[in-house]
């Protein structure tokens, strides 16, 4: 890059402008390039179609280009939804995108003691339910590695994005609930060019303990559902998929004005 610099300050305007021109053509062809070699993963996604009302406007607002927030019952699908519109996006060879970032806080539900490893060996714990959701979109058991090996499929806490900056990316950030308004607001501030969001969460289900934590998700909703930018999806008891006896026990919990 030096030698580049240097070769154009010593030329006149016109030459330096071909110089910067082939340049920019040359860098555009490697990144090309790159991302080809990225989305020839050899894996074929199964094809999914929105079984709910809610899932179906999840679908069309992202066809139609807008960032999502996908809140409200487990069991209807929302980290599910949004993996697949991603990845079908980025695994796309006229797609602009080239990877996802997959982004959640290392929050448990109840104290879980020492984790052994370094920090990605104790992130990894987090990463269980996006081997299962891939596995199941590409019917097979090592498509999540694959896609991560080849940097399609990018796994970050929320501990270590800052400085981070996700150009031609879709992020999704998996239980926002547990995400703080600080943290919200600097996984958001990370997006570069190119690039859009998908939130999932449940702010009902937040593992947050102090109570102006727990308050961050719906504080961050009031300024996004101000955006022209963002859709918000409410998933209700109608939406939730997983099974019988889930979409049982919650509707009976919800009768029952347990939230």
């Amino acid at each position: 890059m030096s030698n580049f610099l240097n070769d154009a300050k010593n030329l006149d305007y016109d030459s330096s402008d071909n110089i910067i021109d082939n340049f920019l053509v040359e860098r555009k062809r490697v990144k090309n390039q790159r991302k080809i070699s990225k989305k020839n993963s050899g894996l074929k996604i199964t094809n999914i179609n929105p079984v709910t009302q809610n899932q179906r406007r999840a679908f069309n607002s992202y066809y139609n280009e807008q960032n999502l927030m996908l809140h409200g019952c487990a069991g209807t699908g929302k980290t599910f939804i949004a993996c697949y519109l991603a990845l079908q996006e980025v695994l796309n060879k006229k797609s602009d995108y080239d990877s996802i970032q997959l982004i959640r806080s290392i929050v448990p539900t109840r104290d879980i003691g020492f984790l052994p490893g370094n920090m990605k060996d104790k992130a990894k714990v987090y990463e269980a339910p996006y081997y299962a959701i891939l596995s199941e979109l590409f019917e097979r058991g090592d498509a999540y590695d694959i896609l991560k090996t080849k940097k399609v499929v990018n796994f970050e806490t929320t501990s270590f994005i800052r400085g981070l900056t996700f150009d031609d990316s879709i992020v999704i950030v998996d239980e926002c609930q547990n995400l703080t308004f600080h943290e919200l607001d600097s996984v958001i501030t990370r997006l570069g060019e190119n690039s859009k969001i998908i939130f999932c969460g449940d702010f009902t289900q937040t593992d947050l303990n102090k109570r102006n934590e727990k308050s961050g998700i719906q504080d961050f909703m009031k300024v996004i559902s101000r955006m022209k930018h963002f859709d918000s999806v409410d998933f209700n008891r109608d939406d939730i998929v997983r099974s019988d006896l889930v979409k049982d026990y919650i509707c009976t919990k919800l009768d029952l004005g347990m939230s």
